[in-house]
Order: C-alpha cells, then sequence, then structure tokens
C-alpha cells in the first residue's frame, strides 16, 4: 500500500493493519484473513467484499458500461474522425474482475455481440488462467491475484494479455508527460495491453487496421495515490539533460542564485 493510500484512509480516521505480501490470499495472516477475523472481533464490523459481491459487476453493468455506450453512441461520426458508434473493443485490467465481467456482458448482450473484450493481467498473476510464471512479484497496484475472485466471469473476456511492471510504469508515465492525464500504474497496465493486442496480427486485422472502429481503454487510478513512488519518482525526476533543462541553465547563468531542480 502506498503511503498516499495509508494517509488518506488515516485522515478518514482508519486503522491500518499491515499483512505479509508473500501470504497466500486464502490464509489466515493474509488481507483477507485478517478482515474476517477482525469482522468477527469488532462490533458491528461488516466486509463489502468486493470479491464476490455480486454488486460490483452489477455496477459496471448497470451503470459504466451504459454511460460508455452512450457516448460512444452519441459522437458524431466525420469524414475527419469515421466512427462505427459501436463499442468496437475493450480494453480492462483484472483485480477483482469486476469491471472487465460487468463491462464485457452489457456491452455483449445489450449493445455489440461483436466487441472485442481484453482482460489485462500482470506477470506473476493467475486470474487470466494457469501459468508457468512465479507466483507474484509484481509492484503495479489493483490488479493481479493469486487466486480468481468470485465476481470474475472469464466468460466476457475474449482475450488476456499479460503485463509487466515496466510495461506498466513506462506506459503510465508516458500518459502523463503526453497527454496530461494523471494516472497509475494500473491504468499504464492496459494501455499497454490494448497497444499489444491493436498491433498484433489478429488485433490488427480485427481492429486496430479498420477505420472508424472504436477502442475503449479503461484508466481506473489517478497518480495521486502514487507520488512518493519510486517508479514514477525516477521516472519524471528532471535530469536537467532535456533541451528545455538546457535552455534554463543557459538563460540562468553560472552567476545565478537560482538553479534548476534535478
Amino acid at each position: 500500500m502506498s503511503l498516499e493510500k495509508e494517509i488518506i484512509l488515516r485522515s478518514l480516521g482508519a486503522e491500518i493493519v499491515r499483512t505479509p505480501t508473500e501470504a497466500p490470499s486464502q490464509s489466515d495472516e493474509s488481507n483477507l484473513g485478517v478482515a474476517r477475523r477482525l469482522k468477527e472481533s469488532i462490533p458491528g464490523g461488516v466486509i463489502l467484499d468486493q470479491y464476490s459481491n455480486p454488486n460490483n459487476p452489477l455496477a459496471h453493468e448497470l451503470a459504466t458500461g451504459p454511460e460508455i455506450i452512450y457516448a460512444i453512441q452519441k459522437t458524431p461520426s466525420t469524414p475527419e474522425r469515421p466512427s462505427s458508434q459501436k463499442v468496437d473493443m475493450v480494453v480492462a485490467g483484472a483485480g477483482t474482475g469486476g469491471t472487465v465481467t460487468g463491462l464485457g456482458k452489457v456491452v455483449k448482450e445489450t449493445h455489440n455481440k461483436e466487441c472485442i473484450v481484453v482482460g489485462v493481467d500482470p506477470v506473476g498473476s493467475v486470474l487470466a488462467g494457469p501459468s508457468d510464471d512465479p507466483l507474484g512479484g509484481y509492484l503495479v497496484e489493483g490488479i493481479g491475484y493469486d487466486f480468481v475472485p468470485d465476481v470474475l466471469n472469464h466468460k466476457w473476456v475474449d482475450k488476456w494479455i499479460k503485463t509487466t511492471d515496466s510495461d506498466a510504469f513506462d506506459q503510465a508515465t508516458q500518459i502523463i508527460r503526453e497527454e496530461g492525464i494523471l494516472v497509475g500504474g494500473s491504468a499504464g497496465s492496459n494501455l499497454s495491453g490494448a497497444l499489444r493486442y491493436l498491433t498484433s496480427p489478429e488485433g490488427f486485422e480485427k481492429v486496430g487496421g479498420v477505420e472508424g472502429k472504436n477502442v475503449i481503454v479503461i484508466f481506473p487510478d489517478g497518480i495521486r495515490n502514487y507520488l512518493s513512488k519510486s517508479w514514477l519518482v525516477d521516472r519524471v525526476r528532471g535530469k536537467g539533460t532535456s533541451e528545455l533543462g538546457n535552455l534554463i541553465k543557459s538563460s540562468l547563468g553560472e552567476g545565478s542564485s537560482a538553479r534548476l531542480a534535478l
């Protein structure tokens, strides 16, 4: 858990219990196991349980999905920007699996049964299915687990893409720098997965190389929760070697008390 997440929770009056990262999710020492134990000892304790609560995917089936469909249908097709006016592809990371399940279900059942739903899963997670990769080891937060939550329904996912931390963090910082959208690591994973599928022979033939196709990539998190994380700090801290940095140093001159921050 990032420091920013902890501070936000503490400001809301929460107590923080840290559990060992290496503890299997179904063990008594995991975050889930400790939560179940505390629920029984804290008066009025409740676990919202996003892993098995049917309202998790239902929220995306009834709200997120229809909002996306409405936006695509209401955006006119023009000669400059042709559009099928359909959701042709959806890309979402899988944490609990609620988002990709709910979106896949509503888009395919009510809007476009030919829509391609792509799930993104970090290397070291089992959500995409059995793998030879060692469990765990990834730093990206919010996606991937060592068990398959009840709310994840593979029926609604057509394709799985595995991504690395480097994929996630490099893409996230590029989104921030080039698009001005302050996203976190899982958004970087999703865009990385989308680009990999769209440039694959299959993806290019079905979507990437077809004019007017609409691709929805979910950016589920913001950078606020990761401002102190080394993956971000190391990638964005100024080195003073950019064209702008060199211009600033030249303008300041050697005798200036102001200096370029590194």
